[in-house]
């Protein structure tokens, strides 16, 4: 985008996209730059003549790069402005993720080369068992998150297959709870004959990843909820915990890849770190959504809403509570 102003500091021209961007009404030039763009940090780098500087819009918050040229008449100056704030909110992804990643490798990787040294140095059977189903135990660890991470960039870049088929929702969530065997009381409520078509598959692993996550943070003893139903033509999977919540603040980025509310917790809990965020991959991939939100009475509830081919064929409740 660019401005024209003169040296009086009045803009007199502006091209499209810059009217667009300050809302700027053509008919009411010329105009000061600061009641042009309401953005008294464009006046300020203006003023200081830096030819190039990055700055932060405070009004729109938005961060542009600003370019300052001489004009076509003595005095005056062309500026230009680029929008760099999503370039920068990539920058700022990465940077987190190579450092969440780096965390995140840390702790197996010590563990392995503890077990290793205490293995060098000939301890007794007993203390040898143990290494070694700990360094079993850290290598499937690191496995998992390499896997995860494949999967994950597989589903950004469109290589990952899907298969789609019909199939009732109940059988699926019970197919799901039966092969997990979470430690966790499950109370499941499904409509009856609840058929969609979607790719099978994909949906049981993004339900599993919520099942996994909410039976790690439930209180011992208390239930998760899973709770399936067809609202403004979405299918919408829900998964209710009983543990501590998440406060609203974290909530647009716990399906961030590595992103952990409590690193502490996270760590005795145990997992990758990676399910959300394949989570929310798979239901992008399938033109779907997810979300988290606060349950009245305490715990989190995670959701997948995927809007593909449903179709509900019976509103009866189907009763698939167990333990």
């Amino acid at each position: 985008m660019a401005l024209l102003v003169d040296q009086d500091h009045h803009v007199y021209a502006a091209n499209k996209a810059a009217r667009s961007f300050f809302a700027i009404d053509l008919g009411r030039l010329p105009l000061s730059l600061l009641d042009a763009t309401r953005e008294g940090r464009l006046l300020e780098a203006l003023t200081t003549g830096h030819p190039e500087e990055e700055i932060r819009l405070s009004h729109r918050r938005r961060t542009v790069q600003t370019r300052l040229l001489p004009g076509p008449k003595p005095g005056d100056t062309l500026i230009f402005a680029v929008d760099v704030t999503e370039l920068r909110r990539l920058e700022t992804v990465r940077q987190e993720f190579v450092a969440n990643l780096s965390h995140e490798l840390k702790t197996p990787i010590t563990s392995l080369r503890l077990a290793a040294e205490s293995l060098t140095g000939h301890p007794p059977a007993e203390a040898r068992q143990r290494f070694a189903e700990r360094i079993l135990i850290e290598t499937d660890h690191l496995a998992a998150i390499v896997a995860n991470l494949r999967q994950l960039a597989e589903i950004e870049q469109g290589q990952l297959a899907f298969q789609v088929s019909r199939f009732e929702v109940s059988e699926l969530v019970a197919e799901v709870a039966e092969r997990m065997r979470l430690d966790r009381r499950l109370e499941i409520r499904v409509p009856g004959r609840l058929a969609v078509t979607g790719d099978r598959s994909k949906l049981a692993q993004a339900l599993s990843n919520l099942l996994d996550n909410a039976a790690r943070f439930s209180r011992v003893g208390s239930a998760v909820e899973v709770e399936a139903q067809v609202v403004e033509g979405e299918l919408r999977l829900s998964v209710r915990d009983h543990g501590p919540g998440i406060s609203p603040e974290h909530w647009a980025r716990v399906f961030e890849r590595f992103y952990k509310v409590d690193r502490a917790r996270s760590r005795d809990a145990g997992g990758s770190g990676l399910g959300l965020a394949i989570t929310k991959h798979l239901a992008l991939a399938q033109g779907g959504r997810v979300w988290t939100e606060a349950a009245r009475d305490g715990g989190q509830i995670f959701g997948i809403a995927v809007p593909a081919g449903m179709e509900a064929t019976d509103e009866r409740p189907h009763d698939l509570t167990g333990e």
